[in-house]
């Protein structure tokens, strides 16, 4: 499960991109701005969502671009993966599989994708919506389907408030139709994300001890129940409010670090960013057990912001741990980073061997 070929054509600031890469360590160094975190989106869009940004996908193409942008991936096994957007239709993404057209959800079958970036620094400070987004990320890796789970959760949801706001068209039959597909799919939801709470807490009680503090883990927020029966009652409710008052997209996942017995929201900034870091690893050795193959990992930003014994246990839990892709502005944060390693200068959307 790794990448052995990346092309970028039309995407964010590289016109035509082509890196070939080794399976361990992808190491991506250059100034501010040229480009490396967008080499780390394309990988992350080669997965279901909107990627590490989490913008919309008409903001991916080239600014001074055709309008489109095509990514395309060649995986070991030689699998090809393609996706991205025609100049005609910027706003729907297609995707491609050894050439055959498909769903964006099947990604999800071909390969696992998890991500820290700067931006998620302030995951336990913010709202529940970046945690519960970490925790449907850390699903999918573990259970393929919770892809199209969580899709069909949403359109029914979206359906279901528009109907409210519009009581002349808001026909009884239709909306117990979407109140029973909600509840299908959230039931589904809950399930998979209670699961992986519990598969990666007992992961993390094996883990041996070092640099990276153990998270407890716990949701909170909603807990499963007769769910079709909550929203029937609650649609006076959730008309008034404009929104749905109730159900698994109100969850959150709940974090303490273990040794301190204290939420992580309390935590120092780097005891936070250490906390978080910790339970990516520990989720990657949860995901390489259960699939049988490491996820690829891409990380932002991070060894400039941890402290050297911190990077080095960063660097020896990574080491023959799956294809990891860094970034810095700094190439020597890598140098502890032995050979092989595929190293590659980043600098104004060109791209090349460092």
């Amino acid at each position: 499960m790794h990448i052995t070929r990346l092309s970028l054509t039309d995407f964010r600031n590289h016109r035509d991109a082509l890196i070939d890469v080794e399976p361990g360590f992808v190491l991506l160094s250059g100034p501010n701005g040229a480009g490396k975190t967008n080499v780390l989106e394309a990988v992350s869009l080669l997965t279901p969502g909107r990627g590490l940004r989490q913008v919309p996908i008409l903001e991916m193409a080239r600014s001074d671009g055709p309008g489109g942008f095509a990514l395309a991936a060649r995986l070991a096994g030689e699998t090809e993966i393609g996706t991205g957007t025609a100049p005609s239709a910027p706003d729907r993404r297609q995707v491609r599989i050894n050439g055959a057209a498909t769903s964006v959800n099947s990604l999800s079958e071909r390969l696992s994708v998890l991500w820290l970036t700067p931006a998620m620094d302030r995951l336990f400070t913010d709202s529940a919506g970046g945690r519960r987004r970490l925790l449907d990320r850390l699903t999918l890796a573990l259970e393929p389907g919770h892809a199209h789970h969580a899709a069909r959760y949403e359109a029914a949801m979206r359906s279901r408030n528009k109907l409210l706001a519009e009581p002349a068209q808001a026909d009884a039959a239709w909306l117990a139709a979407l109140e029973s597909q909600m509840a299908e799919h959230g039931a589904a939801l809950a399930e998979a994300r209670a699961a992986t709470v519990e598969a990666l807490t007992a992961t993390i009680a094996d883990l041996p001890d070092d640099d990276f503090p153990r998270a407890a883990l716990a949701l909170q927020g909603w807990e499963a129940r007769n769910l079709a029966a909550a929203l029937h009652a609650n649609r006076s409710k959730d008309a008034a409010a404009g929104r749905t008052t109730e159900g698994p997209h109100r969850q959150d996942l709940a974090v303490t670090h273990i040794a301190k017995q204290q939420p992580a929201e309390r935590g120092s900034t780097g005891e936070q960013k250490a906390l978080l870091l910790g339970l990516v690893l520990a989720h990657a050795e949860l995901v390489a057990e259960r699939r049988g193959q490491p996820p690829i990992l891409l990380l932002d930003e991070v060894a400039a912001h941890l402290d050297p014994a911190r990077r080095a246990a960063l660097f020896s839990r990574l080491k023959g741990r799956g294809q990891v892709w860094m970034t810095a502005t700094e190439p020597a944060l890598f140098d502890a980073i032995a050979s092989p390693a595929t190293r590659l200068h980043v600098d104004a959307g060109t791209i090349s061997p460092a």
